[in-house]
């Protein structure tokens, strides 16, 4: 008769070997845009710890702010032996045909964060909701400059980037709406528009540009907070101390502490914890074969604007981000 000591020994030995196979069959291509904001950097670390906890391999590559780089990247990782591809797309029609051979090849395709053309074959895109968040954001700064004109520059990431152009949008949206509803007439007026792709420095660059050609502007809002904090400073430095700051998305640690102390307004709720986490756990459904037919092309993570009013809820001084 076995033994119980051996039965369980066999099963240990069962379970070890699985448990290889596991981590030797799941391996993970991760591709990034860039790593030149703290988003990045934390969306990165999100997908890499909850493939590692999962027991697969992973390979991160940044594109470098380069969208034929990110393509060869793929290319890459599929002639290696990924089965799970995680993109965050630098162009969303570019990198269709690079998603679609990586389909081809049987590889689990989730996107995340910047939109990737639908027709393109892949699981699902999962992010934020780019237009909710800036219209919070929006309706939040109608309200809080009720009564007065408002004589916005607007920050924006790269030309051409359909996330980017969502969130500009929703805010605008929303300061409309809500001076609609509230004042009776939109009193907006844009008077510039600067590139800062998504950068701190970039912002900065950008904001020293139009503060010093439109010196009267009451507001500044960024398509991310990184961007916004370089305005801040380029703001400080002119002795610019009537603008309100505002981020159509993200809730950076330091953008954060800042609407903590009353030197920055609102910012729209984009983890990027969260959007990378749910964008591994999706694939890795699809890899294991447990992601329901119906899942959706487009999954949003919550919306929400962060103001002195909630701002405690979402800060977290140990953040990565």
């Amino acid at each position: 008769m076995t033994s119980i000591k051996t039965l369980l020994a066999g099963s240990v030995a069962l379970f070890c070997l699985t448990s290889a196979a596991m981590a030797e069959d799941c391996k993970v291509g991760l591709t990034m845009p860039s790593l030149n904001a703290p988003y990045f950097a934390a969306q990165v670390a999100a997908v890499e710890k909850a493939a590692k906890d999962a027991g697969c391999e992973i390979t991160t590559a940044d594109s470098q702010s380069d969208f034929s780089k990110q393509i060869n990247d793929v290319e890459d990782m599929v002639a290696k032996g990924i089965n799970i591809l995680i993109i965050n797309p630098r162009d969303q029609e570019a990198l269709v045909p690079a998603v679609n051979a990586a389909t081809a090849a049987g590889v689990k395709v989730v996107a995340m964060d910047s939109t990737l053309n639908a027709k393109a074959n892949f699981i699902s895109l999962i992010r934020s909701s780019s237009d909710e968040n800036g219209r919070l954001v929006g309706d939040w700064i109608a309200k809080k400059m009720k009564g007065t004109p408002i004589k916005m520059i607007l920050i924006s990431g790269n030309q051409g980037n359909p996330g980017g152009l969502e969130r500009r949008m929703g805010v605008i949206k929303g300061i409309a709406e809500a001076q609609l509803v509230n004042e009776g007439a939109v009193n907006l007026q844009i008077l510039g528009q600067g590139w800062g792709d998504w950068a701190t420095d970039g912002g900065l660059k950008a904001a020293e540009d139009l503060l010093q050609a439109h010196p009267d502007a009451n507001l500044v809002v960024g398509e991310n907070d990184s961007m916004v904090l370089g305005a801040v400073q380029a703001a400080k430095a002119a002795g610019l101390d009537n603008i309100l700051f505002a981020a159509a998305a993200d809730g950076q640690r330091e953008a954060l502490a800042m609407i903590k102390d009353g030197t920055y307004g609102a910012t729209g709720l984009n983890d990027p914890d969260l959007v990378g986490r749910t964008a591994f756990d999706i694939a890795y459904k699809a890899f294991k074969g447990e992601l329901p037919a119906d899942f959706p092309k487009e999954y949003f993570t919550p919306a929400d604007v962060i103001s002195k009013d909630n701002v405690d809820k979402y800060y977290n001084p140990e953040s990565v981000f």
